[in-house]
């Protein structure tokens, strides 16, 4: 899943989607209960989903405000599941780069560590405050 809010430059009228925040999760065989669960758990029940046009996801349309499918084409793949196929690229170029075996047991492991990773790409020079945030308020969570 991919997180992305539409653009619109004002001066050109030329439209993007900027993205935002990842999350990765392996399915069982898609299987329409997992992504049912999925969906429900993973996002907000205002949301506009977008997705391609496969018979897992019909139920989708219970759990948020408008679901949108399209058949997979080329023109879809490049635009509106854009950023999906993008980080799908990717995680597959980093984890056969470096792991050159995985156990489906681990995948989602790969994949949390992945998604960590990317969702934290623009942080820059304030990763270290940002960590030392988190774990600030984990301990004073511990602490009571």
């Amino acid at each position: 899943m991919a997180e992305s809010t539409p653009l619109e430059d004002l001066e050109t009228g030329k439209k993007s989607k900027h993205v935002r925040y990842f999350k990765m999760k392996v399915l069982d065989n898609h299987k329409s209960g997992d992504i049912n669960e999925t969906v429900e758990n993973g996002i907000q029940d205002s949301s506009i989903v977008f997705s391609d046009k496969s018979t897992s996801y019909v139920d989708i349309a219970d759990y948020v405000e408008v679901h949108i499918t399209e058949k997979s084409t080329k023109e879809t793949t490049n635009n509106t599941l854009k950023w999906v196929h993008i980080a799908i690229s990717h995680a597959k170029r980093t984890l056969f780069g470096i792991r050159h075996k995985i156990k489906g047991k681990y995948l989602q492991n790969y994949l949390n560590e992945f998604c960590y990773k990317l969702n934290r790409r623009y942080f820059g020079d304030q990763l270290f405050d940002r960590l030392l945030i988190e774990v600030t308020q984990d301990m004073r969570y511990l602490n009571g």
